[in-house]
This record gives structure tokens, C-alpha cells and sequence, in this order.
């Protein structure tokens, strides 16, 4: 693995970052009155979610630079796919897409799972250091 995968984790973290504050900034400022609560609601899960594996996303780009491992690279790949499925799945059906991509939130979901899953295992496996 490469400097390259760390890269991709940081840059599609920072995309995601951006792309959450718009659909959450849309959401609160153009949507909210137009959708029904429960449509608010799945908004809000998607964003949410986005927001908070895109953090963890750019944390395990930043630890892969530190601690190049092939499971962090996975763990990020894992975390990137879960956000676009999870979170794309739910805007694309707020957005009137055929009710068959809910299919993709689930799948989503375990992807975001397994990242957290595959990153713990890393980090188990990483070299304690005295360092600060």
C-alpha cells in the first residue's frame, strides 16, 4: 500500500465533510418545510451519519501515514464505500429514486461496520510505541 491510499482516505474525507454541510445546510434552509417529518428525519440520519464516518475516514488517513498498514487502507475503503451507500442510498430516495435502492442503506451500514471492525483489528495489530 501507498501514500497514495492515505491520500485518497484524507481527500474523500474532506469531500464528504463539504458535501454533508451543503445536504445538511440545504436540508435545514430549502427542505424543511417542504418535507414530511419523517423525510426531515431520514435527512438528518444521513447527514449524521456522513458526518461522523467522514471524521473517522479522515482520522484513519491520517493514522495510515503514521502506521502504513494494508487493514487501515481496507478500514478506510470500507468506511468510504459505507457513507456513499448508507447516506447516498438515503438522499437518492428523498430525491423520489425507486424505493429498490433502500436495498443499498443495509449494505451501506455493514460497510461501516466492518470498516470500524477492520480498523480496530489494525490497531491491535499496530507496534505499541513510548511516544507521545
Amino acid at each position: 500500500m501507498s501514500a497514495a491510499s492515505a491520500r485518497r482516505a484524507q481527500v474523500g474525507a474532506a469531500l464528504l465533510l463539504a458535501s454533508a454541510t451543503v445536504a445538511g445546510a440545504f436540508g435545514a434552509h430549502a427542505l424543511k418545510g417542504r418535507l414530511t417529518p419523517g423525510d426531515y428525519e431520514v435527512l438528518q440520519t444521513a447527514v449524521q451519519y456522513q458526518f461522523i464516518h467522514a471524521l473517522g475516514l479522515l482520522l484513519l488517513g491520517v493514522l495510515a501515514v503514521r502506521n502504513p498498514q494494508r487493514a487501515l487502507y481496507v478500514a478506510a475503503d470500507l468506511l468510504l464505500a459505507g457513507v456513499l451507500l448508507f447516506s447516498g442510498s438515503l438522499y437518492l430516495l428523498l430525491a423520489g429514486a425507486p424505493r429498490i435502492l433502500g436495498v443499498l442503506t443495509p449494505i451501506g451500514g455493514a460497510c461501516l461496520i466492518a470498516g470500524w471492525c477492520v480498523a480496530a483489528f489494525a490497531l491491535l495489530r499496530s507496534p505499541r510505541t513510548t511516544e507521545p
